[in-house]
């Protein structure tokens, strides 16, 4: 075999041995890693690119040199989810980089990082003022944990005790012109279903590039041709707008109507109509 016969046998191997090797070790390999796992993926990376490129070298050696790393690599991992020593040795702990509004100077000299890094690290994190942080933590993969204080935090729901719609797993029902018939399934809905959605849309599946169900149950599509405009979902608005109208009727109707009892009756249903659309107001309000 000539020296590129070589060169292409060889990437093809190594390329499967080191995707077979990486999904046993599983995903935590090509996410933010640690220092070992930094470690054993330059060596063995090194050792592939080395054993494919060398011609003169024995292919063997590399596969083997390759399967004991991955052999330490996977023991290591194992041993650290059973020992928390070991793995703080390992993996590292965080560092603390602020401190109750305060830098801990002694902290980033220790890792050292400059102020000016410091603040590129906020700033990934989109804060741009110092001041505005409570704590932050430097992860043992490189990543900084950042906690503002709570007059900086943004507003939720929950502190203005409004009450919110629980989300559900969008699903993408319709792929490039395609039925995604699991995710159909998925959503609770049928192709009947979906039939009767894509005609008050106007559209076809064949020309759909991409169609979810939110977690509301409505589908929104995006069309192969941009340059059509595809109504977006009203079911929830007008079955709000609705409620309300029917609760102003009954309001009006109060008013209007000569009998106590018939007036009692309009305001006790207005009153329980009303009381319902505040419940559904998270639910029906984009």
């Amino acid at each position: 075999m000539s020296d590129w016969s070589h060169i292409i046998v060889r990437s093809i191997l190594f390329m499967l041995v080191l995707f077979f090797f990486t999904k046993i070790l599983g995903k935590k390999q090509i996410s933010e890693i640690s220092f070992f796992e930094y470690i054993s993926g330059i060596t063995i990376g090194s050792v592939a690119g080395e054993v494919i490129m060398g011609l003169d070298s024995n292919m063997g050696h590399g596969i083997l040199a390759i399967f004991l790393f991955g052999i330490i690599t996977f023991l290591v991992d194992f041993i650290s989810l059973k020992s928390n020593s070991f793995r703080d040795f390992v993996e590292g702990k965080g560092t603390i980089f602020i401190k109750d509004g305060k830098i801990m100077e002694d902290n980033l000299k220790k890792e050292k990082y400059s102020t000016d890094e410091l603040g590129s690290l906020l700033r990934q994190r989109s804060v741009f003022n110092v001041a505005d942080v409570e704590f932050a933590v430097l992860e043992p993969t490189g990543d900084l944990s950042v906690l503002l204080k709570k007059e900086n935090r943004p507003i939720t729901a929950k502190d203005l005790n409004m009450k919110i719609a629980s989300d559900k797993v969008p699903q993408m029902i319709i792929r490039d012109g395609d039925i995604v018939h699991d995710a159909l399934a998925a959503a609770g809905k049928t192709r009947k279903w979906l039939d009767l959605e894509l005609e008050k849309l106007n559209v076809t599946i064949d020309n759909v590039f991409y169609g979810q169900v939110d977690s509301y149950g409505e589908l929104t599509v995006d069309l192969f041709d941009d340059k059509i405009q595809v109504p977006s979902p009203q079911t929830r608005p007008l079955l709000m707008a609705m409620l309300k109208k029917c609760q102003a009727d009954l309001e009006i109707f109060a008013l209007e109507t000569e009998s106590e009892a018939a007036k009692q009756m309009y305001n006790k249903n207005a009153k329980k109509l009303n009381e319902a659309i505040q419940i559904l107001s998270p639910y029906l309000n984009n």
